[in-house]
């Protein structure tokens, strides 16, 4: 595949598609959650992130699945992920396996948690969009550690910019100038910051074996007004340091076939990658 048709894919992420969460959709997640509690037992936190990640493999990828038609509210859809969702269920399900009696209004807490600023839905804007948000929203709730640093990272400033001045993608902004003002403070507030590292490209390899099966792998790139372009679990898998994610090429979960450092140096706007670490 070449390099534009990839970029081409990556941008489908940010094309909006109105989706709804049919009758019939809702009891089907509710069958996947319960074959999942069913079929999963409760192990550590890192332990339960692959388990969860396994247990997907070869679900459809399908982008924008958080984009209904109506006020924001909790999406649950376990039968089409893209890279974001996929590891949002994963840690949401690994979460709620620590608990005495997982169910489903409690993997719905977890996951309105790790999705949302403070947890708490408010507008389309209250979801963590970008992902350096989302990393600073979770690590603060104490639900993931950033690794990066201590994993030999270099400090990342991030420039983003992407969905204010690309609005007319979104058909939650394009008609609504007061959530494209609270993106800008938003993006300014992430710009701001600088707590965020990431581990150069031609550099994992020398950190790898630090890197552990069940850690989130966030790739940082040169996307101009991006931060982060892709995610997916971290999977030792025969002796070698690959990853588990909702492939865009190959339209479901996979085991990447590649290392991870393959995988990373093979796509040229991937810039390095940032490890944050699961907490129970």
């Amino acid at each position: 595949m070449s390099k534009t048709i990839k970029i081409s894919l990556f941008f489908l992420l940010f094309t909006c598609r109105i989706v709804a969460q049919t009758d019939s959709g809702k009891e089907q997640d509710a069958a996947i959650l319960e074959k999942f509690f069913q079929t999963v037992s409760k192990n550590t936190i890192d332990s339960s992130m692959i388990r969860a990640a396994l247990f997907f493999q070869n679900t459809p990828y399908v982008a924008a699945t958080l984009e209904v038609n109506d006020e924001e509210k909790l999406v649950i859809n376990l039968r089409e992920l893209d890279c974001t969702t996929f590891v949002e269920n994963c840690l949401a399900l690994a979460r709620i396996l620590q608990s005495t009696y997982p169910d489903q209004d409690g993997f719905e807490q977890e996951l309105r948690k790790i999705r949302y600023r403070n947890g708490q839905i408010n507008g389309y804007t209250s979801r963590l969009h970008y992902t350096s948000d989302w990393i600073f929203d979770n690590v603060g709730a104490g639900i993931v550690e950033d690794m990066t640093h201590a994993l030999g990272g270099h400090k990342l400033k991030p420039d983003v910019h992407f969905m204010s001045e690309n609005y007319r993608k979104y058909i939650h902004l394009a008609d609504n100038p007061e959530d494209v003002q609270r993106m800008m403070v938003i993006e300014r507030e992430i710009n701001a910051r600088g707590n965020y590292f990431y581990i150069p490209k031609q550099e994992i390899s020398k950190h790898q074996s630090l890197i552990r099966s069940g850690d989130i792998v966030c790739f940082t790139t040169s996307m101009p007004g991006l931060d982060i372009s892709h995610l997916g679990i971290a999977y030792w898998h025969k002796g070698r340091l690959t990853f588990i994610h909702a492939s865009s090429t190959a339209k479901k979960v996979i085991i990447n076939p590649e290392s991870l450092a393959d995988y990373c140096s093979a796509v040229k706007t991937n810039t390095g990658i940032m490890v944050l670490r699961p907490l129970s």
